[in-house]
C-alpha cells in the first residue's frame, strides 16, 4: 500500500489546456447575432416573398455612386428644379452685368476713339472735336456707362459709331453664318463623341479604344489655326477637292454646302477629342459601379445596363463639358471665320475693334456673355436632372 501511494505521488499531473483569452484589459464580447431581416454575414437585405427589385432607371438613381457627381449630389439634396433654376438665373444676370462693366472699362482704355478713325489720316482738330461732340464722346465715361446700362436693360445695344446703324442690326447681319457653324458643330459633335466614346468603353483595350485614344491625343495638340491652314493647303489648294474659302457666297453658306466641310472639321476636332474621352472614362467607371453589378446579377440585359443604368451617370459630366465646349466655340468660330473668310460675327468683331467702334464691340461682348450664361444654365439644369440625389425634391 505504501508503494502504491508512492507511485501515485510520483505520477505526472495532467495540465488542462485553456483557450487563449483576450489580452489583458480587453473585455470579451459575445458574438453579435445577425440583424433581423438580413442574411448572417452578408450585407444584403433579405427580400420578402413577392417583392420585385427596382428595375430600370430607378435602380440607377437609388444606388448610383458616380464619384464625379458626389459634390453636386450633396449640394443639391432637397433643392427643387425651379428654385435651382431661379438661383442660377440670378447668378447669370450678375455675371452678364460684370462682363458688361469689364468690357466698357477695357474699351475706354483703348488708345484713340472713333472720331480719330472717322477723321482719316490727316485729321483736323476742329473736325475731331465736332465729331466727338456729335458722337457724345466728350461726356464723362461714367455718364456714358450709366446711359449704356439703362439702354441695355431695355434691349437697346446702341448705334454704331462708324456706320450709324443700330448695333442689333449689325449683329443680326453677321449672326446667320456664325449660328449655322455653331449649330452644325453641336449637332454633329454630340452623337459622334458620345457614340464613339461608348463603343470604345465597351471594347476597352481593343483596337477601337486604342485608335480613339491616339487620335484624340494627336488632334487635341494641334491649334485651330494650324489645323485650318493645313486643311486649306491640302484639301483646298493641292487636291482641290473642297473650296478653300467662303468668298462668293454672300453670307449664304447653304447655297454651297461644300464650303462648310473644312470649317466644321476644324471646329469639331478638339471638342470631339475631349468629349469622346470623357464619355469613355465615364462609361468605364459607371459600368464598374455596385448598382450596375447588382443589376447584372438580377439578369438585366447588357444593352439596358449600358443605356439605362450606366449612360445617365456618364452623361452628367459630359453635359457640363459640352457647356464649356460651347464657350470655346464662340472663340473658335472667330478664328475659323478669319481663316475661311466667312462673313460672320467674328469678322464683325475684328472690323469693329480696328475702327474703334465701341458700341459694336460692347454689343458683341454682351451677346457672347448672354449666350455663354444661357448655355451653362441649360447644362447645369441637365446635370441637375441626371445627377442621382438622395432626398431631392423634384
Amino acid at each position: 500500500m505504501a508503494a502504491a501511494r508512492l507511485r501515485r505521488a510520483l505520477r505526472p499531473r495532467r495540465v488542462q489546456r485553456r483557450r487563449a483569452g483576450p489580452p489583458a484589459g480587453v473585455r470579451r464580447h459575445a458574438a453579435r447575432p445577425a440583424r433581423r431581416g438580413r442574411l448572417p454575414g452578408v450585407g444584403v437585405r433579405r427580400l420578402p416573398r413577392g417583392h420585385q427589385p427596382p428595375r430600370g432607371r430607378r435602380l440607377g438613381r437609388r444606388a448610383g455612386q458616380h464619384p464625379r457627381l458626389g459634390a453636386l449630389r450633396q449640394g443639391l439634396a432637397g433643392l427643387s428644379l425651379p428654385r435651382y433654376a431661379a438661383r442660377r438665373a440670378l447668378v447669370g444676370a450678375g455675371q452678364v452685368v460684370g462682363v458688361a462693366t469689364v468690357v466698357f472699362v477695357l474699351t475706354e482704355a483703348l488708345p484713340g476713339d472713333a472720331a480719330v478713325v472717322i477723321a482719316g489720316d490727316q485729321p483736323d482738330p476742329a473736325r475731331i472735336a465736332l465729331l466727338r461732340e456729335q458722337l457724345d464722346l466728350d461726356r464723362p465715361a461714367w455718364h456714358r456707362y450709366l446711359d449704356w446700362l439703362a439702354d441695355l436693360a431695355g434691349g437697346d445695344l446702341g448705334v454704331s459709331l462708324v456706320s450709324q446703324r443700330p448695333v442689333a442690326g449689325v449683329l443680326a447681319a453677321g449672326a446667320a453664318p456664325t449660328v449655322l457653324l455653331a449649330a452644325a458643330t453641336l449637332l454633329l459633335l454630340v452623337p459622334l463623341s458620345v457614340g464613339l466614346g461608348t463603343l470604345a468603353a465597351r471594347r476597352e483595350g481593343g483596337r477601337l479604344d486604342r485608335a480613339l485614344s491616339a487620335a484624340a491625343v494627336g488632334l487635341y495638340a494641334v491649334p485651330e489655326f494650324a489645323l485650318a491652314l493645313l486643311l486649306v493647303a491640302v484639301f483646298g489648294v493641292r487636291l482641290a477637292w473642297l473650296p478653300p474659302t467662303a468668298v462668293g457666297t454672300g453670307g449664304d453658306l447653304l447655297s454651297r454646302p461644300a464650303v462648310l466641310v473644312l470649317p466644321l472639321a476644324v471646329l469639331l476636332a478638339r471638342p470631339f477629342c475631349s468629349l469622346s474621352r470623357l464619355t469613355r472614362a465615364g462609361m468605364v467607371e459607371a459600368m464598374r459601379a455596385e448598382h450596375v453589378a447588382h443589376a447584372r446579377r438580377l439578369g438585366v440585359p447588357e444593352p439596358r445596363l449600358w443605356l439605362v443604368h450606366a449612360l445617365p451617370n456618364a452623361l452628367a459630366p459630359v453635359a457640363q463639358q459640352l457647356a464649356r465646349t460651347t464657350d470655346w466655340l464662340l472663340g473658335g468660330v472667330i478664328v475659323v471665320e478669319a481663316v475661311f473668310v466667312v462673313p460672320g460675327l467674328g469678322t464683325a468683331l475684328v472690323d469693329a475693334v480696328t475702327a474703334r467702334d465701341v458700341p459694336t464691340v460692347q454689343g458683341l461682348c454682351v451677346l457672347v456673355a448672354v449666350t455663354t450664361v444661357t448655355v451653362n444654365l441649360a447644362a447645369d439644369l441637365v446635370a441637375f436632372r441626371l445627377a442621382p440625389r438622395a432626398g431631392a425634391a423634384t
